[in-house]
């Protein structure tokens, strides 16, 4: 590293937060309050690549946030072959927005990391995710006091990988790019937006994405320690 580290940058969703887990718990809760009768399992196999691809969309301004909360439920729905109108639609994201951060199970290893790391660092969160359901999230799952700042997508009005989210977040913890990492799960948002403005950077491969030899990658949690 070229300058010692002293603030370290972290995604929340499939970085720290367990979002597959506390989402599928969601929808069980969902698909009782709108008697809703699929398999969820078979359900949540059809709905995580559609939602991941609504938020690579969501990134690159294609769709709006309306668009990306009804568009991944119809699609998921399709194959199943039920359909529902935009008012049942907008309803039922309703209902999974208020049920998601209920459920606030971490990640293996994130308790134990941000404590290894608080002592020896400031902690701060980026996140592309709706405000108000991070600010949620944090605070359920007992890790906010962990972060001395949090800037999200929705604040600044431009998402990851777009320069300007990372240069609030730094300019909010006074910290220049040379002495800050990110850590996060998605590799085009996270890691080469953050490479960008000259951040070090460090991949969560929580995907078992393939990525280039060139980069700093750990397949679990506890790895950052032999990174900071």
């Amino acid at each position: 590293m070229p300058d010692t580290i002293t603030d370290v940058f972290f995604d929340l969703d499939h970085t720290l937060w367990d979002f597959d887990r506390n989402s599928a718990l969601a929808f069980s809760r969902l698909f009782r309050t709108h008697a809703i009768e699929i398999e969820l399992s078979e359900f949540i196999e059809v709905y995580e690549p559609i939602n991941f691809a609504y938020w690579k969309l969501y990134r690159e301004d294609r769709v709006s946030k309306q668009e990306l909360r009804r568009g991944r439920f119809r699609d998921a729905f399709e194959p199943f072959g039920m359909s529902y109108s935009i008012a049942q639609l907008d309803a039922m994201a309703v209902t999974y927005i208020d049920e998601l951060p209920k459920d606030n199970h971490l990640l293996n290893g994130a308790w134990e990391i941000l404590e290894y790391l608080n002592p020896k660092y400031q902690l701060h969160i980026i996140t592309n995710g709706f405000a108000e359901v991070q600010a949620l999230k944090l605070q359920n799952s007992r890790i906010a006091h962990f972060f001395d700042t949090i800037t999200s997508s929705e604040e600044v009005g431009l998402k990851k990988p777009h320069p300007v989210i990372f240069e609030t977040a730094m300019d909010k913890a006074s910290v220049p790019p040379r002495r800050s990492i990110m850590i996060g799960d998605t590799f085009e948002a996270d890691i080469l937006g953050a490479e960008q403005v000259g951040m070090d950077t460090l991949f969560f491969n929580y995907r078992n994405d393939n990525v280039p030899e060139t980069y700093k990658v750990v397949n679990d949690l506890t790895e950052i320690k032999s990174h900071l």
